[in-house]
């Protein structure tokens, strides 16, 4: 199994831990400064990501019968989305504009699992404080993502010849 060094993975990017960063993907605190990043999992933006599709799975399941196939099914496939499009990036590193594709389809994923979400809000399937934890994680792998698209370098590596 191959492993990736990331400098300050765990970090803002001014070093303070900060949300959103693409040092926030990989995990915080400082004992993480040099993270051994051995796969996709080991990402904190893969573990929100997949928390929520979990969370997200158990809360459909009380959704009506009728929106088996459509509100239940988008839902579920969106917030999935996210995390394979993540492991997908991850086995993309080579090449660094495939690697920013796959993150951008999970971040586009990200907010097509917003949007399912305030339908769910709307139809009365969901109530106002669980749709808000839920639209703010997803904004926190979102903001994760964002980062990670901004500095593909921190991330990606080249073969050796």
């Amino acid at each position: 199994m191959e492993e990736h060094r990331a400098e300050g993975l765990g970090q803002g990017a001014e070093g303070k831990g900060q949300e959103g960063s693409w040092q926030g993907a990989a995990g915080s605190g400082s004992q993480e400064v040099m993270a051994m990043i051995v796969n996709f999992k080991d990402l904190l933006v893969y573990k929100k990501a997949f928390e929520q599709a979990m969370r997200i799975f158990h809360l459909t399941k009380t959704f009506p019968k009728i929106e088996q196939y459509s509100l239940t099914d988008q839902i579920r496939r969106s917030s999935r989305s996210v995390c394979t499009n993540i492991g997908e990036a991850w086995r993309k590193r080579r090449y660094p504009a495939h690697f920013v594709s796959k993150l951008t389809d999970s971040d586009a994923e990200t907010s097509e699992s917003m949007i399912w979400l305030d339908f769910a809000l709307e139809c009365g399937y969901l109530d106002l404080h669980v749709h808000k934890e839920l639209a703010s994680e997803y904004e926190q792998v979102g903001k994760m993502l964002g980062s990670m698209i901004s500095t593909p370098e921190k991330f990606c590596y080249s073969e050796k010849k």
